[in-house]
């Protein structure tokens, strides 16, 4: 029998977040871009990597930094006619890029070779494309299958410090963004930042980046590129587009014109309608949609929503009844006092209960719907 460690959390050594685009690509760790065939995330991919090589910096970080050495590995596009010219239209160190040979051998993801060529270029940014051409022969649908493979890469990143890029595919399920990448869940999971690249909607040589899953600091602004034969690749700044509508082919929402809380109600409505939902898939799901958490917990306040604990989790539920208080946006805005007292007893109600909506027991100095508190 193997002899028994145990660590104790005063004996770790707190260390921040290093960044190598904050904060879309954490060092130490992998990340995710993802999107459909011929949307662009591999140039996107490789605009980074240009800029890596040459000390660029990339938008919404200023920090200057020196220029590096990258690995790009692809299994996609040939090398010659394809990735080195894309990589001197993006005006990249071509002297800094470098590549794992595969002639004689495949790579994958646990292959020792990519340590070793991470330590030996001193790289700072490793790019997989794409993901399912190195499981080497497992099941990306299974989790036993990409869970040990994710590990060992991610163990990889981290004692290199090495940012480490996924580039995948999207499949055709609708659904949560988290579930839209191709193979098992695992493999979102494992990512500590996931980008999603898509039309934007605008025009046709128009992409847009949306920062769809973020661990390690609060999500980065949506993002355009340009992205066409003649102008090449540029980027075009921040752009206002949920992963909703990313998904959606750029298209905006039918509800758009409909308010922030209008939305949040029907959200609640819909997400609830089968039963307690975790809070925290509440406040992910709010945040894909474009709503914010202060206005989904004046939502959560007006329906008379439960929160309630469930083996140490907090759930929200409709009220027992099925019934809450109806307003429109124009009543509350008017202070209606009929929807007033309809809330008030609402709140009479849940406080006997000793269950205050946007409390969640634990947080009192939550009740006036502030993001503080969140659970």
């Amino acid at each position: 029998m193997a002899d028994l460690k145990i660590l104790t959390m005063s004996d770790v050594q707190t260390e921040s977040v290093n960044w190598l685009w904050r904060p879309y690509l954490p060092s130490g760790k992998i990340s995710i871009i993802q999107g459909d065939p011929g949307e662009g995330k591999t140039t996107m991919a490789l605009a980074v990597a240009a800029a890596v090589t040459t000390g660029t910096p990339l938008p919404g970080d200023a920090s200057y930094s020196f220029p590096e050495s990258v690995i790009f590995q692809t299994a996609e596009d040939g090398l010659a006619d394809t990735i080195k010219p894309r990589l001197e239209l993006l005006g990249a160190d071509c002297d800094r890029v470098h590549i794992i040979d595969e002639g004689e051998r495949q790579l994958s993801l646990s292959d020792e070779r990519i340590e070793q060529a991470i330590v030996k270029m001193d790289a700072k940014l490793f790019i997989l494309d794409p993901l399912q051409a190195y499981l080497g022969g497992a099941d990306m649908h299974s989790v036993n299958g990409v869970r040990p493979l994710l590990k060992s890469l991610g163990a990889v990143a981290d004692r290199t410090s090495c940012a480490v890029v996924i580039i995948g595919h999207l499949n055709k399920k609708g659904g949560r963004s988290q579930y839209r990448g191709l193979g098992s869940i695992d493999i979102p999971a494992a990512a500590r930042s996931i980008l999603t690249v898509g039309h934007s909607g605008i025009d046709e040589n128009m992409r847009a980046v949306v920062h769809s899953k973020s661990n390690l600091a609060p999500p980065g602004p949506s993002l355009a590129f340009g992205f066409d034969p003649v102008g090449g690749f540029t980027w075009l700044g921040d752009y206002d587009i949920t992963i909703d509508e990313l998904l959606n082919g750029g298209k905006k929402n039918e509800d758009k014109s409909e308010s922030q809380f209008a939305r949040a109600r029907k959200l609640i409505e819909t997400a609830l309608a089968n039963g307690p939902v975790p809070s925290v898939d509440m406040y992910q799901m709010a945040e894909e949609r474009g709503i914010s958490s202060k206005t989904l917990n004046r939502a959560k306040d007006a329906m008379g929503v439960r929160p309630v604990k469930i083996k140490d989790r907090w759930y929200w539920e409709l009220p027992i009844d099925g019934e809450f208080t109806e307003y429109s946006d124009n009543q509350q805005s008017q202070g209606c006092q009929e929807c007033q007292d309809g809330q008030a007893k609402t709140m009479s109600t849940l406080a006997a209960l000793s269950i205050l909506p946007g409390m969640d027991h634990q947080n009192s100095e939550h009740l006036d719907g502030s993001e503080s508190g969140v659970v």
